[in-house]
């Protein structure tokens, strides 16, 4: 027993120290570190052979390389640059509106793609609002994207239908906008001059091959009762239809290299190789006798492990398992309170590349920066903590 658990933790260990070089890595050596402890080399091999030979995770590994790549694409055809310029929205609206459509852009630095829209719309508005907007609304649309690796790799290591959990995942996207225009929004005042013309394309072209992805996938799920297969085609056809469409000649090798799709698809790789080996390992029946709170422990933990980390990935890949462990199936509801409780704290995160880099753009303190989306964290962070106490 105490073998197994110094085997846990040194794998948590080596998961957050290995992580702030390799997150990719750092899952398979985590994987690795826990099966030493707790697994014959046989196992730990069949362990390994079974997530690399099955199909279902390697979709998602090539689907989950492929989003990035999207991105990528879509930036310098300025199909983005064209949906964000024929978008009429009030000032006050078109900040956070151009920010959430840049976050699902899924690529490293893309705070940096929005952080030039919210500067030039929010022309006299204090620096550090115009950072905290970029910050907070940047991810707003991914807590309900179909298509964000993190919500989809979550929902499939709970066994859920990744639009079952958006629907539960609904009240607290709202709730996060809510309290964004409450402490942000509000602040902002004045009207914007648009000095293009409007074109219908420049904003129907770049919007459909956004939304083609999540449709694709949504219905080829239900008409044909495939998994992973279809979120491999939606993203594939998406990709196809921007490199297709685009009026700019695209070096695909120079976005592949800037994008880095193959980071995406072995994070997902690694972590379904450490649930494999966790569910393996006798991690999961020590942690299930733990005489405390599944749910609340799993939100708080949750919670601080997003803070510490400044990922969603990696924490939901070691508490989603956890709390399987302890109580054997995630409902809809628990999951939603445990993903918004990790994700809130990836988005407040001293280490969040994105909150840095927005911080750095803006010319804002890290400190100030946090203690401005403070109280709308807590907010959040408080009805979490009560919804999982009283469910």
């Amino acid at each position: 027993m105490l073998v197994t658990w110094i085997g846990f933790l040194v794998s948590l260990a080596g998961i957050l120290v290995i992580s702030k070089k390799s997150l990719p890595l750092a899952l398979v050596c985590g994987a690795l570190l826990l099966g030493l402890f707790t697994l014959p080399i046989s196992v730990i091999v069949e362990r390994v052979i079974f997530t690399l030979t099955d199909a279902s995770i390697l979709f998602l590994a090539i689907a989950m390389g492929i989003v990035p790549m999207l991105g990528g694409t879509m930036t310098d055809s300025g199909q983005v640059e064209s949906l964000v310029r024929n978008v009429r929205l009030d000032r006050r609206f078109l900040l956070p509106f151009s920010a959430s459509l840049m976050g699902l852009m899924l690529m490293p630095g893309g705070a940096l793609l929005s952080a030039p829209i919210v500067e030039k719309g929010g022309e006299n508005i204090p620096d550090d609002l115009k950072a905290v907007i970029n910050n907070w609304f940047r991810h707003s649309f991914i807590l309900i994207y179909p298509l964000a690796p993190s919500l989809i790799v979550a929902a499939e290591i709970t066994g859920l239908d990744v639009y079952r959990a958006i629907i539960y995942l609904l009240p607290g996207f709202v709730v996060a906008s809510g309290l964004g225009y409450v402490f942000f929004l509000r602040q902002v005042h004045g009207r914007l001059v648009f000095r293009e013309k409007f074109s219908l394309p420049g904003l129907m072209v770049p919007l459909a091959i956004i939304l083609c992805a999540p449709f694709l996938d949504f219905v080829l799920k239900r008409a044909f009762s495939i998994g992973t297969q279809a979120t491999l085609i939606g993203a594939a056809t998406a990709l196809v239809l921007s490199t297709l469409l685009s009026r700019r000649k695209l070096d695909l090798r120079d976005i592949t290299i800037r994008t880095k799709p193959w980071n995406f698809a072995l994070i997902i790789v690694g972590m379904f190789l450490y649930l494999h080996i966790f569910q393996s390992s006798r991690a999961s029946d020590l942690i299930a006798a733990l005489p405390l709170p599944p749910r609340m422990l799993a939100v708080t933990a949750g919670f601080l492990l997003g803070l510490l980390t400044g990922r969603v990935q990696l924490p939901a890949s070691i508490i989603l398992p956890v709390y399987l462990a302890a109580v054997g199936s995630v409902t809809p509801f628990v999951f939603a309170l445990i993903y918004i409780a990790i994700y809130f704290g990836y988005v407040t995160s001293p280490v969040h590349p994105c909150l840095v880099v927005t911080c750095e753009y803006f010319h804002v303190p890290i400190k100030d920066m946090i203690m401005k989306m403070a109280p709308a964290t807590a907010i959040i962070i408080i009805a979490v903590l009560v919804l999982s106490w009283l469910a």
